[in-house]
C-alpha cells in the first residue's frame, strides 16, 4: 500500500490551489479574535505551537459556540448536531471537548417536562395548555383564575395537602385549567398524571384480565399529583366507586397527596350520583364517605363563564 504521506504528496501536486487555499485559511484563523485571545490568556502558548494543532484550532473556530451559526437545532452545522466545542490550554497542548449546545439543553428541559405530565385519554389541547393562553376578561372566572395562581405561586419545597375541586357547567374550561396547572408543576419538576374519568373506569376493568390492575393502583396512588377531569361521568359500579377509587383516595388522604378534580356537579349534586349504582342500589354511606374523602383531598372551587365549546 502506498504510504499516506506520498499520497498526500500526489494529491498537492494534482491540486494545484490547494497550498494556495491553505495557506489562506491558516492566515485568517492565526489572525483571528479567537486566536489573539489564546495568546494573550496563555502566555506559554506561541504562534509556533499553534501552527501545530492548526486541525483542532480550524476544528475549534469553524463551529457554533452559542447556536450563532445555526438556525436550528435540527439544522446544527456542528461536527456533533447539538453540541457546542470547548478549547482548553495544557502547557502548549490544546484539548477539545464538547458539551451541550443551549438549544439542546432547552430540547432536553422540555422533553423532560412533558415526561413530568402522565396522562390516560387526554386530549393534546389539554396537555399543551398553559396559564398565558387563559382568558382572563370573563369575570365569572376571575374568582377560579386567582385560586388557581394563588395555588402555583404558595407551592415551595412541599406541595399543599390539598388539590382543587373545579365544577361548573359544560364549556367553561375546568379542564383546560387541570392542564394548565399540570404543566405548570411540571416547570417545578413535580409529575402529575391526568385520567378522564370515563375511559378510567374502563382501563381498570380491562385490568383485571391482563393482571396489572394492583401495579396501575399503586401508581395512581402514589404519584405526586393524582388529576381525575370528569368526575361523575363515569359509569357508577360500587366497585370502581369503593374499590377503586375509594382505595386511592383514602390512601392519598392518609398520605397528605393532592388530588385535583374536574366536575359538572358540586359535592351535593356528586354524592347523589355516587349514591345510586348502575345496578340500582343505593348506597347512602359509601357515597358520603367518598365525598368526604375528596373534601380531604381538595379545595371546592366553582367555575362559570361562557360556554367555549359553542
Amino acid at each position: 500500500m502506498e504510504p499516506i504521506q506520498s499520497s498526500l504528496r500526489k494529491w498537492m501536486r494534482e491540486n494545484k490551489n490547494f497550498k494556495g487555499h491553505f495557506t489562506k485559511i491558516k492566515q485568517e484563523l492565526l489572525s483571528s479574535p479567537e486566536v489573539s485571545r489564546l495568546l494573550r490568556d496563555h502566555p506559554g502558548l506561541d504562534q509556533q505551537s499553534l501552527e501545530k494543532q492548526l486541525m483542532k484550532l480550524y476544528e475549534y473556530h469553524s463551529q457554533s459556540k452559542k447556536c450563532e451559526k445555526c438556525p436550528s437545532l435540527e439544522g446544527c452545522i456542528n461536527i456533533l448536531p447539538g453540541y457546542t466545542p470547548n478549547l482548553d490550554v495544557e502547557g502548549q497542548q490544546l484539548h477539545l471537548s464538547y458539551d451541550k449546545c443551549p438549544r439542546k439543553l432547552r430540547q432536553e428541559h422540555q422533553e423532560k417536562q412533558q415526561s413530568l405530565v402522565k396522562s390516560l385519554y387526554m386530549p393534546k389541547e389539554i396537555l399543551e395548555a398553559n396559564l398565558e393562553r387563559i382568558d382572563l376578561s370573563d369575570d365569572d372566572r376571575s374568582d377560579a383564575i386567582a385560586k388557581m395562581i394563588g395555588y402555583l405561586e404558595d407551592i415551595r419545597e412541599e406541595l399543599p395537602q390539598k388539590g382543587l375541586y373545579f365544577h361548573g357547567p359544560f364549556g367553561v374550561g375546568k379542564t383546560y385549567f387541570l392542564g394548565a396547572v399540570a404543566n405548570r408543576l411540571s416547570e417545578k419538576n413535580i409529575p402529575s398524571m391526568i385520567i378522564y374519568m370515563p375511559e378510567f373506569v374502563r382501563e381498570m376493568k380491562s385490568s383485571i384480565k391482563d393482571d396489572t390492575l394492583n401495579e396501575k393502583i399503586q401508581a395512581f396512588k402514589t404519584v405526586p399529583v393524582l388529576m381525575l377531569d370528569d368526575i361523575g361521568a363515569e359509569s357508577q359500579s360500587a366497585w370502581f366507586r369503593d374499590e377503586i377509587l375509594g382505595s386511592i383516595l383514602q390512601y392519598r388522604m392518609m398520605e397528605r397527596l393532592p388530588v385535583f378534580f374536574s366536575s359538572n356537579y358540586n359535592l351535593k349534586e356528586l354524592q347523589e350520583v355516587f349514591t345510586t349504582t348502575n345496578r340500582g342500589d343505593v348506597e347512602s354511606v359509601k357515597a358520603s364517605r367518598i365525598i368526604e374523602r375528596i373534601k380531604q383531598v381538595s379545595e371546592v372551587i366553582p367555575l362559570y363563564g361562557e360556554n367555549r365549546r359553542s
